[in-house]
């Protein structure tokens, strides 16, 4: 008997996904793409130079292991690192040297370092699945101990006028706590009573890859690390 195909939804194609859903193969960018993959999270990030300072960042904090470990990880690129050193620059300007140059060679990258909680924030214990997930969404406890809110709703960015039923995507959304320090509410009803602006949220481009050792998602370029809200989300 066959097995049911797994299922993987890139940000841009979801039509073709539609038209290829009975296949085990996707097409993406003219090559086929398998939504099991025989390799750790870890060394299939490996495979793709996007993802090659989140690897330094990785390997200096040693956390590899935890990466393996995670369930489900919410990997992010280069251009994320890239935004979040940018970021920092600019704000260290503003507090001084107006002409400071900050590099990702700047960032204290140790295991010591504060980072590394902010590099477990996107990892998680549990499988987190597409099927699994709806528009409630799920509010769950990353590594660093914070939690968060990942849904699987409807957008129109990329799509506008493109589908008559609009495509659903993983979102990946930080909560903010008021300045109370207020605990969050453990239930999806609650959340959804706070306002707007406290809801941080993050588009996942690629969900679906599911390793040896857990699952993995790709967080859109747009998404600055550390930092959600992104633009065009």
């Amino acid at each position: 008997m066959k097995m049911k195909p797994l299922k993987i939804f890139i940000l841009g194609i979801f039509a073709v996904l539609t038209f290829y859903s009975c296949k085990k193969d996707y097409v993406i960018g003219g090559s086929l793409f398998e939504a099991k993959v025989n390799m750790s999270t870890y060394d299939y990030l490996k495979t793709n130079h996007k993802f090659d300072t989140l690897l330094i960042m990785i390997d200096k904090m040693n956390l590899k292991d935890d990466v393996n470990k995670s369930g489900t990880f919410f990997a992010f690129t280069n251009y994320s690192i890239h935004a979040y050193v940018n970021l920092v620059q600019n704000q260290k300007r503003v507090q001084g040297d107006e002409n400071l140059v900050f590099t990702f060679d700047s960032l204290e990258l140790t295991p010591q370092s504060p980072l590394r909680d902010s590099l477990k924030a996107y990892m998680f214990k549990d499988r987190i699945a597409y099927d699994n997930l709806d528009v409630k969404g799920k509010y769950v406890a990353a590594n660093d101990g914070e939690k968060r809110l990942i849904q699987l709703r409807p957008t129109t960015d990329y799509t506008s006028g493109v589908f008559t039923t609009l495509p659903k995507y993983i979102f990946f959304t930080k909560l903010v706590l008021t300045e109370d320090g207020k605990p969050l509410p453990n239930d999806i009803d609650g959340v959804a009573a706070l306002n707007d602006d406290q809801f941080l949220s993050t588009l996942c481009q690629t969900t679906g890859i599911i390793t040896t050792t857990g699952t993995l998602h790709v967080l859109s370029d747009n998404h600055t690390f550390t930092y959600f809200g992104d633009k065009n989300n």
